[in-house]
């Protein structure tokens, strides 16, 4: 892996420009800092050329964007930011963030006049062990909260979740939501197998619908492997008999124990086939 000018990892894309981390200047004031008013998406490269499933994550950025009343640039000028960052690294796999917040306004809760701030960053993508240790965490999902399905910078939530998950030792926080039900993790969404059975908590559980997930879904369509969607007691969740996490990072994880219960199986057979095309899908389409 060649990790390029390591002075290009103190530059960024921000409103428009190619700038120095130092000479990025975003107010204090902007209500992104002040009150979470923002929204993101995280993307990955594996060529370190170009983002992958790139409409997607434009689509979703849109939707949240647009419940902040949020201005989104072009589809154009986001993906060619993408690229332009991602030509500083040449670093392969490599993470991109894109993040639009709502700029300078007043302290409260309310929105200024200000326009947004975009900006798109890079950086080598962290690697993730084979399996991942997880813990369920005492922190439940409203999942019927103003800002259900939308990816947003208020992720405190996570933050605590995570810290709790790796002081236990485990690698990703599972939440359930207010009703007692399975939902997701602090950054990515859970499928288990529970009595020869896949499944994957329901749009109702209030989990965000991650891009991965989606992909895992029509794979799931396309092979013949039969998918429920449906409400799962959180508390029944160390009883499945193999589970795996889907994200852009982590792109297809087995669970190897749940609150320090191992699970029967790792590499479950339907894991394996799931993980096998999605590894065919990122070599032959780069935006699928």
């Amino acid at each position: 892996m060649n990790l390029g000018d390591q002075n290009a990892h103190n530059k960024l894309w921000l409103n428009g420009n190619i700038v120095n981390e130092e000479e990025a200047g975003v107010s204090p004031f902007d209500h992104g800092l002040l009150t979470g008013d923002g929204v993101f998406e995280t993307l990955i490269s594996f060529d370190g050329v170009k983002p992958f499933a790139f409409t997607r994550h434009f689509e979703r950025l849109i939707k949240s964007a647009q419940a902040f009343g949020l201005k989104v640039p072009s589809f154009e000028l986001l993906r060619d930011a993408c690229e332009s960052v991602l030509g500083l690294y040449n670093v392969a796999p490599a993470r991109i963030r894109i993040t639009i917040t709502a700029g300078r306004a007043p302290l409260g809760s309310e929105k200024g006049s200000a326009s947004e701030n975009v900006i798109v960053a890079s950086s080598e993508a962290p690697e993730h062990p084979l399996y991942s240790k997880v813990i369920t965490v005492p922190f439940a999902r409203n999942e019927r909260g103003a800002l259900v399905g939308l990816k947003t910078t208020s992720y405190g939530e996570n933050v605590v979740a995570l810290a709790l998950a790796y002081s236990e030792g485990a690698r990703e926080a599972i939440f359930g939501n207010v009703s007692g039900n399975l939902c997701e993790g602090s950054g990515s969404n859970i499928f288990i197998v529970s009595g020869g059975e896949l499944i994957t908590p329901s749009l109702s559980s209030g989990y965000l619908p991650g891009v991965t997930r989606a992909l895992v879904l029509e794979i799931c369509e396309r092979i013949g492997i039969s998918v429920s969607q449906i409400d799962f007691p959180l508390s029944e969740l160390t009883n499945a008999d193999s589970a795996f996490l889907t994200s852009t990072l982590r792109q297809v994880q087995p669970i190897d124990i749940i609150n320090g219960v191992p699970l029967n199986e790792v590499e479950s057979n339907v894991y394996l086939k799931i993980k096998n095309e999605f590894l065919r899908l990122v070599q032959n389409e780069i935006d699928p």
